[in-house]
């Protein structure tokens, strides 16, 4: 019998990431991306074994993209209907505090995600965009929303909440919530089972385009870097990280910049791509050994800033054990993790050098045994905890 299989879709404002999974292996069967929705050329690439197909052409929207996708498994493989799907995985980043698990999308939930919209603009209204098409297209299975947010909604108060006037942040609930939920989760229970321990004090620093830190504690969030948004937090590729807020006021009444754009300013031109023009920290690195000034004092401050974390979620654990780093600088930047590492050295912590230069897909400790913190990297893999968490529901 063919093992059941979950088709896990993350639908963006112009594009659809897609990945067909067997929970129960851990192992991708096909996957691939739709690109430039909307534009006047739209790119598609679907992957199944060693084939990889690329279609260049117009998408006019997600209907069109999901459609291509439907008809490229059934072209390349594998074919839908014979992969034994049990449900449909949507990735959505703002859950708000209604969700502290995945949850089957019907009719209530679809409008939920939508409430939550002013939470989220720039993620949930392109989720309901794939989910609306997925049902459509794919009415014979369940439909199951998994939440960034989720992973993060049992946090104490006194870490999901702001010190903002109470009837204000009561009615526009404003509060803590996170993200990246489902790969901290991932890689903080991979982390225990690594290391045979449930009662780990551990961080996780998933370290992407866009970056978080969280403090797990006996494999529960206690605390997290982003906030109401994802904007909160360290500094990520395009994304300021914690500036005072007090900029806002002083960009309003200075420069006379709307809302809007320093929405855009501190979402999408700040980071390292504000202090570099790079976002990529590839080519900040590159740079930064070239001698250019400006890129090294990016790392810089965006070493301190995680360092700054680190030692904030060791006080607020009341110890730590093990320090993860995931995702794509997190898990290929060798010389990331020894920086930060060699900022720890005066708390014991401790980099065997040899190790950390490999490269791997396989969960690895990089540090001495006679290091005060184990030091790990774990390849997160989202979609994979996405289709397990729709399998608890199916």
């Amino acid at each position: 019998m063919t093992a059941a299989t979950v088709l896990v879709i993350n639908s963006g404002s112009s594009s659809i990431k897609y990945q067909l999974v067997d929970p129960a292996a851990g192992t991708s069967l096909a996957s691939g991306l739709v690109e430039r929705i909307g534009e006047e050329t739209g790119h598609i690439e679907h992957k199944y074994g060693e084939t990889v197909k690329e279609i260049d052409g117009p998408v006019p929207d997600h209907g069109d993209g999901l459609r291509k996708v439907l008809a490229l498994f059934d072209e390349v493989g594998p074919k839908l209907s014979e992969a034994n799907i049990v449900a449909v995985g949507h990735r959505v980043v703002q859950g708000g505090k209604y969700f502290s698990g995945p949850a089957i999308i019907d009719e209530a939930v679809e409008q939920k995600i939508r409430d939550l919209c002013p939470l989220g603009p720039l993620h949930n209204p392109a989720h309901l965009k794939g989910i609306d098409v997925a049902r459509e297209l794919m009415s014979n299975v369940p439909h199951v929303a998994v939440f960034d947010t989720a992973f993060f909604q049992g946090l104490p108060d006194e870490a999901a909440t702001y010190a903002l006037n109470k009837e204000v942040a009561d009615k526009y609930e404003i509060r803590r919530y996170g993200a990246h939920g489902t790969s901290h989760q991932f890689v903080s229970g991979a982390a225990s089972e690594f290391l045979g321990r449930d009662d780990l004090k551990q961080i996780v620093l998933h370290l992407g385009n866009g970056a978080s830190a969280s403090a797990v504690v006996n494999g529960k969030a206690v605390d997290t870097s982003m906030g109401l948004t994802p904007l909160e937090g360290l500094v990520m590729g395009g994304r300021t990280g914690d500036i005072d807020p007090a900029a806002v006021f002083h960009l309003v009444r200075e420069a006379k910049m709307s809302v809007e754009e320093i929405d855009n300013l501190f979402n999408k031109q700040s980071g390292l791509k504000g202090l570099t023009g790079d976002n990529d920290m590839r080519g900040v690195r590159e740079r930064a050994e070239a001698g250019e000034a400006q890129a090294r004092l990016a790392l810089d401050v965006y070493l301190h800033r995680l360092l700054k974390y680190v030692g904030s979620y060791t006080a607020v654990m009341g110890g730590l054990d093990a320090i993860t780093f995931t995702a794509g600088a997190g898990e290929n930047d060798s010389h990331l993790r020894a920086e930060l590492v060699a900022r720890l050295a005066p708390f014991g912590v401790k980099l065997d050098e040899e190790k950390n230069n490999v490269r791997s897909k396989e969960a690895r400790e990089i540090s001495t045994p006679d290091s005060t913190v184990r030091v790990l990297v774990i390849p997160t893999n989202e979609e994979l905890a996405i289709a397990r968490q729709a399998m608890t529901l199916v």
